[in-house]
């Protein structure tokens, strides 16, 4: 299993809107608004590297209102 944290910069006054459809995806574990550079962080799994990039791009980044993302993979060292 992959994790990542995956920032997300949106419109303004969209935050909350991203986060609740973002809240609804598949593989998505939280996904929260803050404060902040990033308007939303949500913390995300799936089987493999590659299964995580394509729900990120597939899924995370057509929501609307989002302009930026940066996904940062989990690591156990």
């Amino acid at each position: 299993m992959v994790q990542a944290y995956i920032l997300i910069q949106t419109e303004v006054g969209k935050a909350s809107l991203v986060a609740e459809s973002i809240g609804l995806i598949e593989g998505v574990i939280q996904a929260e608004d803050v404060t902040g550079p990033y308007d939303v962080i949500v913390r995300a799994q799936a089987e493999t590297v590659d299964e995580l990039g394509r729900m990120v791009v597939a899924k995370v980044q057509q929501v609307e209102g989002i302009t930026r993302t940066l996904t940062c993979p989990v690591v156990h060292l």
